[in-house]
């Protein structure tokens, strides 16, 4: 069973994320629409949710100070989930020809992983 703070963890770190993903695709809609490839939109809309999405999980969502250690560590699943992120908007161009699907498609594998490492491994 889950407790109510893992409930309410949960509901902040699923505000949060949506928060970044808003963000993170109005800014690659948007380079997108003034003539950028689809790859650099895409990686541009991914760091301008990262810096956010740093700040507001570790001071609201797992309450932790910034460290150096949880830095390098949420760096490193950053890094895993920018793979997956490109790789989803990769391989939903090449089939269906469309970038938003690829990056909308990838907010939940995303989201998922982003979670329980911040949970079990960043934030610990």
């Amino acid at each position: 069973m889950v407790d109510a703070a893992s409930l309410r963890q949960m509901a902040l770190y699923i505000a949060g994320g949506l928060l970044c993903a808003g963000i993170d695709i109005a800014v690659m809609q948007l380079l997108i629409g003034n003539g950028m490839h689809h790859s650099a939109a895409a990686s541009a809309g991914f760091l301008s949710g990262l810096v956010v999405n740093y700040t507001y999980h570790s001071r609201l969502t797992f309450k932790q100070a910034a460290t150096k250690s949880n830095f390098v560590r949420y760096m490193c699943v950053v890094g895993v989930n920018y793979v997956l992120t490109i790789a989803c908007v990769a391989l939903a161009v090449s089939l269906i020809d469309s970038p938003l699907i690829g990056k909308i498609l990838s907010l939940p594998i995303v989201a998922v992983n982003g979670y329980l490492l911040g949970r079990y491994w960043i934030f610990k």
